[in-house]
């Protein structure tokens, strides 16, 4: 039995007068109405109606159940409408999960422009190092470094990593000097840690691929913590460029091997923008990555060379 038809129709039939009125306005035959209310009625085991040939007339519980059906009938058609309106008009609360670095560096620097042109929707931006279980968490999207493996998940790549070796030009003047990766032994270099085992940074240049132990000098599972060490002198760090492009630009912190592709991972990481898949994207998440993916450029200074991906 289909409860929520079978309502309508008993308050249609209430407000006409009849279960012939009712049928032609829902499309029905009389005895189809009819029908409908009477598994109403054997599902709740009271009569809701006494029949008659010439009116319709409720009976004293069919009065009460309709006057409660009406209320609920009436908020099932404001929640629909409420729905509809939300994805024709961006509103409501989105909740965000990215990287720590990514969030601080991009993100947060976009949300004022973002706040202003979709002041309906309310963003919550959550910062950690670790992906987030999106259903399960309660997230609408998550910023991550690797493209999502679980099932029922959509992604989009901004940018894949381009990570780069800094330092100070502090920490460079007294310091050794340094112009293959092997060099690094000589230094105190700041590892991005999540573990115990040792740190191995990747080099590339050309056909030549070579992997290094790197000493530790000082070591974080924070980026801001290592970018940090690295402004005041601590070290070398690598991070990824859109960290560190501010720096460079501003002086503050020195490119190090520029003529090396460098990671502490893979060359395939980046970011990417997960979502659940759904029938349809929910218009605030739809417009917030828009946005998102049409204005990073401005704050993370990535070179042309990669394009982001739709």
């Amino acid at each position: 039995m289909d409860k929520l038809r079978a309502m309508e129709l008993l308050v249609s039939a209430a407000e006409l007068g009849s279960f012939s009125a009712a049928g032609r306005r829902a499309g029905l035959s009389p005895a189809s109405v009819s029908r409908h209310v009477t598994e109403l009625e054997e599902h709740l085991g009271v009569t809701l109606v006494h029949r008659s040939t010439r009116n319709l007339v409720l009976s004293e519980a069919g009065r009460g159940f309709v006057a409660r059906a009406e209320a609920i009938l009436a908020g099932i058609r404001s929640a629909e409408a409420d729905a509809v309106s939300m994805q024709e008009t961006p509103r409501g609360v989105l909740r965000v999960h990215s990287r720590t670095m990514f969030g601080l560096a991009v993100l947060a620097p976009l949300q004022p422009e973002f706040a202003r042109q979709y002041p309906e929707v309310v963003v919550e931006l959550h910062l950690s190092e670790r992906p987030v279980r999106l259903r399960e968490d309660g997230f609408d999207l998550d910023f991550r470094i690797s493209p999502p493996q679980d099932l029922g998940l959509m992604r989009r790549r901004l940018f894949l990593s381009e990570r780069v070796l800094i330092a100070s030009a502090d920490y460079l003047k007294g310091a050794p000097p340094l112009k293959v990766p092997q060099d690094l032994l000589n230094h105190a270099c700041l590892p991005y840690v999540l573990g115990h085992d040792a740190v191995y940074w990747r080099f590339v240049r050309g056909d030549k691929t070579e992997e290094l132990a790197v000493p530790v000098g000082f070591a974080s599972n924070n980026g801001q913590v290592l970018l940090e060490a690295a402004r005041r002198g601590h070290g070398i760090a690598l991070l990824d460029h859109y960290t560190v492009a501010g720096d460079i630009a501003e002086g503050r912190l020195v490119r190090l091997l520029p003529d090396y592709r460098i990671t502490n991972t893979t060359f395939e990481e980046g970011i990417f923008a997960t979502f659940p898949e759904t029938v349809q994207v929910p218009t605030k998440l739809r417009v917030y990555l828009d946005f998102v993916a049409e204005n990073w450029r401005s704050h993370a200074r990535i070179p042309d060379t990669d394009r982001p991906e739709h």
